[in-house]
């Protein structure tokens, strides 16, 4: 078998498992033997052979025997350098049995790859993230812990993950003595289950009790696990009594995430809660500013006119990714078919995201403004409590939420605690009630209006 062969292979490979797949778990993989019908291949980390092996493995096999290799089996091994500089091997994971996850330092950080484009100097800071990105850059610094967890929490596309990102950069940088491990929740989750099938829970207690700093993305996915919610309760006393960092992000603050147990919501509201707010006029205008500056770089020949920025910035409100996704997609038009970036260019070749934009306001936006407004807690407006000061807030939020998204009304009870659709119902009777008796409802109602649609 040929390096030719492996080519072929990982081509075929990048149609089945998809382009982000092929990227992060095969185009890594460096073919270094083949022999006695094993297929070797050298991997940077041990978890990604573990991961590859255990998830790509039968893939990778199949491939290789539909391209003439005349292989049974495939390995993986981390290489190593010796005081002469040649190269050994450590023991492989082959995709029939996987070796044990093994502890990882810094730059072996299990789970999601860290994305290089995302560190602090790509970060845009504004009003609404101000607060989450100087928290992050302190935690970011390694020195002792100040407070613990930090918890990020925000919507789709607000820079959750981003600061997430950055600070495991940050500190793989500045900070290569640290062991810092970083994982989705739901990966969090599938080791536990891993161990579990595995009979290997003393090595999972014993990875994730040895680090220095624990990163916890969309920690709201181990709601409702039971066993999973366990582990995790244990494995956050244990690292905070050992004096060890501990970050989360999730996209609802503590007290929101339904069936998440109490004493992991009152242990993660004991430390600093940061919410990443919706990006207003001006950080949104800033993100497309340094997004259009690095496009420039690429296609220097492009014009782009005075106020497209500006249009978009007004006009794109959902999140940060639709914004920037948006600009990605002029700038290629432009480019291909070598026209100056106008506002009549950007209205036609975005047409479709414009149309979406439109219907810009959300449920949660609306919840976060009615309960600013009248200066309750939003765990209280959207929780169990009937009393008059949440429950008339709630149905005001309620009615906003019909008249101003598009969401039905079982999926607005949902978002209101997981209430039934006729408890809506009987919120949305009640405000069209009140606001042709009461005028204070009704000015009330009108000044959230506007301010929700500025």
């Amino acid at each position: 078998m040929t390096k030719d062969t492996w080519h072929q292979v990982k081509e075929s490979l990048k149609n089945s498992v998809g382009a982000n797949s092929f990227k992060n778990w095969i185009e890594p993989l460096d073919l270094s033997d083949v022999s006695n019908g094993i297929a070797t291949f050298h991997v940077p980390t041990n978890f990604m052979g573990n991961y590859v092996a255990q998830n790509f493995g039968d893939q990778i096999l199949f491939q290789l025997k539909a391209n003439g290799a005349d292989v049974s089996r495939v390995s993986f091994d981390v290489p190593t350098t010796t005081q002469n500089g040649d190269s050994t091997a450590t023991t492989p994971a082959e995709h029939t049995t996987p070796a044990p996850v093994e502890t990882s330092k810094s730059s072996d950080v299990p789970g999601a790859p860290i994305d290089a484009r995302f560190t602090f100097d790509s970060f845009v800071v504004g009003k609404p993230n101000e607060l989450a990105h100087a928290a992050a850059k302190r935690v970011a610094e390694g020195g002792p812990v100040t407070f613990n967890p930090l918890f990020l929490y925000g919507g789709v596309g607000l820079g959750k993950t981003h600061l997430m990102h950055a600070i495991a950069h940050e500190l793989q940088t500045s900070r290569p003595d640290l062991n810092v491990v970083y994982l989705s929740a739901e990966q969090f989750m599938y080791r536990f289950v891993q161990a579990l099938r595995e009979r290997k829970m003393m090595d999972f207690k014993e990875l994730f009790r040895s680090v220095d700093v624990l990163m916890v993305d969309d920690v709201q996915f181990i709601a409702g696990k039971d066993s999973t919610q366990e582990e995790f309760f244990h494995t956050f006393n244990a690292l905070v009594d050992q004096n060890k960092q501990i970050i989360i992000s999730a996209d609802r603050a503590p007290g929101e995430i339904a069936e998440l147990e109490e004493r992991i919501k009152s242990r993660l509201q004991c430390g600093l809660v940061v919410d990443l707010h919706p990006t207003d006029y001006e950080l949104r205008l800033g993100v497309l500013q340094s997004k259009a500056e690095q496009y420039r770089q690429q296609y220097p020949a492009l014009v782009i006119d005075d106020g497209v920025l500006e249009f978009l910035a007004h006009r794109i409100s959902t999140n940060v990714r639709v914004l920037e996704g948006a600009l990605t997609r002029l700038f290629a038009f432009a480019s291909l078919v070598g026209r100056e970036i106008t506002l009549d260019l950007a209205q036609d070749c975005l047409a479709d995201i414009l149309r979406a934009s439109d219907r810009k306001i959300t449920v949660e936006e609306i919840q976060r403004k009615v309960s600013d407004h009248y200066n309750i807690r939003l765990s209280d407006m959207i929780g169990p409590k009937r009393v008059r000061n949440f429950a008339r807030p709630r149905q005001i939020a309620m009615f906003l939420a019909k008249q101003m998204t598009s969401r039905s009304l079982p999926e607005i009870g949902r978002r209101f605690g997981g209430r039934d659709h006729t408890t809506v119902m009987h919120g949305v009777r009640r405000i069209e009630e009140l606001m042709a008796t009461d005028s204070q409802i009704a000015d009330d109602l009108e000044m959230l209006r506007r301010s929700l649609e500025a």
